[in-house]
């Protein structure tokens, strides 16, 4: 029996944008099951550019994007069920509660149960009943959270997900995304910051002017990093 497609794939893929301005250029990628896999480069990388086009969000320009073996753009509605993505510029409707966004968001996906969303809220220190136009940053950023990762989505896409988090709503997260992964379902996490890469991702993909320069296991980040300029990158 053939083996399960892997839940991202990316083959020889470019995208330019209005303009001519650089986006990706000839990206292959692949992603396995049960993995956290981390997405790695300085601002402008072209980390943002990579998952809108997982997404559908913006399509390439040549090449093929596939997730779980499927053409993300013939088959968008399906993969999104299957999907909880936090965006890196995150949006949220400022004048409900996070009860009632969330409430709202589990009845679009037809589920979960908020029963089931308390766990995640509880676990990261949510304000459930204040109107989102008075949170903070960082408590914004774990309704996105939530929101991204209730369900039990099959693919996790977290675009900079501990941006203003305290370090122990940063440790919680985390271990959320081990869990995920520890359950067969994966987790693309991009980020900038080598320390949050190290604790927690499986492997490593880094970017450079929207060409992929290597693909590692986190054990052999170091070595791949010889070729790398740290000074881009965030520590």
């Amino acid at each position: 029996m053939a083996p399960d497609p892997p839940p991202i794939r990316l083959e020889d893929v470019s995208k330019r944008y209005r303009g001519g301005s650089r986006g990706v250029t000839h990206v292959d990628l692949e992603v396995e099951e049960g993995e956290v896999f981390a997405f790695l480069g300085p601002n402008g990388a072209g980390k943002t550019t990579t998952i809108r086009l997982l997404l559908d969000l913006i399509r390439p320009d040549a090449g093929s994007v596939r997730l779980f073996g499927r053409d993300v753009r013939a088959h968008s509605v399906e993969l999104r069920r299957r999907i909880g993505y936090l965006p890196g510029d995150l949006c949220l409707y400022e004048n409900l509660t996070a009860r009632e966004l969330l409430t709202h968001f589990a009845h679009l996906r037809g589920g979960p149960t908020w029963s089931a969303i308390e766990s995640l809220t509880g676990a990261f220190e949510v304000e459930v009943d204040r109107p989102i136009r008075t949170l903070s940053k960082g408590n914004r950023q774990k309704v996105g959270l939530v929101q991204a990762m209730m369900g039990d989505p099959d693919l996790l896409i977290l675009d900079e997900p501990t941006s203003g988090l305290d370090p122990l709503v940063q440790t919680q997260v985390h271990q959320s995304m081990r869990a995920a992964a520890s359950q067969g379902r994966t987790v693309f996490l991009s980020s900038h910051v080598l320390s949050e890469v190290g604790r927690v991702a499986d492997r490593v993909g880094i970017i450079r002017e929207g060409a992929m320069v290597a693909v590692k296991r986190v054990a052999d980040l170091q070595h791949a990093l010889y070729a790398f300029d740290r000074r881009d990158l965030a520590v």
